[in-house]
């Protein structure tokens, strides 16, 4: 009687282990050829959408047809804001120097915002007026008020509707604070500065007289520049002696802006296209956010250079 050597396995566990090895090795070949394919497929939708953010979405460098250039300038006017100096001159430069735009129509509804975007926009308008023999209409819908009046004061002409809203050529800074509260609840400031007024507007420190005394001496500065503005795009048109409160803040209905010559005349976007510039073919011009952009403004530049990187990976997309 012969004994069986034990380091010898049976022929059919043998065969049982082969093919478990066999079937997870192949399943983990699957998992591997599916997980490239999902990675190049994400790559591939990333690509394409940066594609079309960066090609597919920019206007063509000539039109072939004649057409109404429409750059829409809306919501608050800011650097951070879609609404900013760099989207928008970049807007106006491309309507201005495409030779079968007809003229140009800024679509403004606006409360506002920066008076050094809107300066920015302003001097870009009169510098593109005085390069090309092109004219520039601003439209109104419901609101042009504060810096967006700042903007369309550049404009050959402004149209609005009766009720909409316009003018309040004047400037603000606002705050709070919170000093006397501080007091009451035993709270103390430790602010230590290098500089007498480095806490100068900080709203758990007091605001002394001179510093007051600063803050309006900035306010009445630009708002000597803002009326300087206006008054060099409307001219004669601005019935300044009659309405004495022209440039005291005040907003004003369309049909009132009319009439003390903040506006020229009552007009929507389609009929300004279509009887003074003489072209009712629209073609939008407004320059927005890629997805770079809008990641890079949400969650910070390192994802915007994140989501771009991508694209570096399909040589070589797994390791």
């Amino acid at each position: 009687m012969t004994q069986e050597d034990p380091t010898q396995q049976p022929n059919w566990e043998r065969k049982t282990l082969e093919n478990l090895a066999y079937a997870t090795l192949k399943e983990q070949r699957a998992a591997r050829r599916w997980k490239i394919f999902f990675r190049l497929a994400w790559l591939g939708l990333v690509a394409a959408v940066i594609g079309w953010s960066v090609w597919g979405g920019t206007k063509a460098s000539t039109m072939s047809f004649s057409h109404t250039a429409v750059i829409e300038i809306r919501g608050v006017i800011d650097a951070d804001a879609e609404s900013n100096a760099t989207f928008i001159s970049q807007a106006l430069r491309d309507a201005f120097e495409e030779p079968t735009a007809k003229g140009v129509l800024l679509l403004i509804n606006s409360p506002g915002g920066s008076p050094v975007q809107a300066g920015i926009i302003a001097d870009e308008i009169h510098r593109l007026k005085t390069l090309h023999n092109k004219p520039v209409h601003a439209v109104v819908e419901e609101t042009c008020a504060s810096a967006a009046y700042y903007i369309a004061s550049a404009a050959d002409n402004i149209y609005v509707d009766k009720a909409s809203l316009v003018g309040s050529i004047g400037v603000l800074m606002n705050g709070f604070g919170f000093t006397e509260l501080m007091d009451k609840l035993g709270v103390e400031r430790r602010l230590m500065i290098a500089g007498d007024n480095k806490a100068f507007l900080d709203p758990f420190s007091p605001l002394n007289d001179a510093q007051r005394q600063h803050a309006q001496q900035m306010l009445s500065d630009i708002h000597k520049q803002f009326i300087q503005v206006v008054q060099r795009g409307r001219g004669e048109r601005l019935s300044e002696k009659v309405h004495a409160d022209v440039f005291s803040g005040l907003v004003w209905t369309g049909e009132r802006a009319v009439e003390m010559g903040l506006a020229d005349g009552l007009g929507s976007l389609d009929q300004v296209a279509r009887d003074v510039i003489g072209e009712a073919q629209l073609v939008d011009y407004t320059q927005h956010e890629n997805l770079a952009e809008r990641l890079a403004r949400r969650f910070g530049a390192g994802a915007a250079d994140s989501a771009l990187r991508v694209l570096q990976l399909g040589s070589n997309p797994l390791r």
